[in-house]
């Protein structure tokens, strides 16, 4: 019981940290790399549908990224896509080939993205503290239904704690080295 409850708070805890490591990637800084667009999605057929699944997206230089439409048809879609989409791109259309350059960073940008960044890091200090609180009322609930005994308990709450705080401080980590890549000019 109480393994099963710590083995799957250490699991969403690690969820958490990946889908941070998740968003941070996709916040650009300075470079263009085209995992960049993969949040942007396509109307395609009716369908809400992720830019890789309607175009290859390719490195063109350091600060320009390539989108080839696998049907031509979709080049003013994918091109409406992009730009409505949050990333602050201004796509242009060069025969069929939609070219996407990198706005220079300029020093609000990069507090704007600081401030994005921020967030983030703060959502997932809150998806884990949910985890740990998730942890504590499974144990509880153990605890009076008279499963474990209140020493028990006690230990596995602060094993779950502990497990909070390196995974808090994973959080942190990742937040100082974002931070500090963003505002690298």
């Amino acid at each position: 019981m109480i393994a099963d409850t710590k083995k799957t708070a250490e699991t969403k805890m690690a969820k958490a940290l990946e889908a941070l490591k998740n968003n941070f990637a996709k916040v650009r800084t300075g470079r263009a790399h085209a995992g960049m667009l993969d949040s942007v999605q396509v109307e395609y057929y009716g369908a809400m549908t992720p830019l890789s699944g309607v175009a290859n997206v390719t490195l063109l230089d350091a600060r320009t990224l390539g989108v080839q439409p696998f049907e031509k048809k979709m080049i003013q879609t994918i091109e409406k896509a992009i730009r409505e989409g949050d990333l602050g791109l201004n796509p242009s259309v060069n025969s069929d080939i939609i070219r996407v350059p990198m706005p220079m960073m300029n020093e609000e940008r990069r507090k704007e993205l600081v401030k994005l960044v921020k967030g983030e890091a703060e959502d997932a200090r809150v998806a884990i503290r949910n985890v740990r609180r998730d942890a504590n009322n499974a144990l509880k609930d153990a605890l009076k239904s008279k499963v474990i005994s209140e020493d028990e308990e006690r230990r596995a709450q602060d094993d779950v704690q502990k497990m909070t705080d390196n995974s808090i401080k994973e959080v942190d980590k990742q937040f100082a080295v974002k931070e500090a890549e963003l505002l690298a000019v």
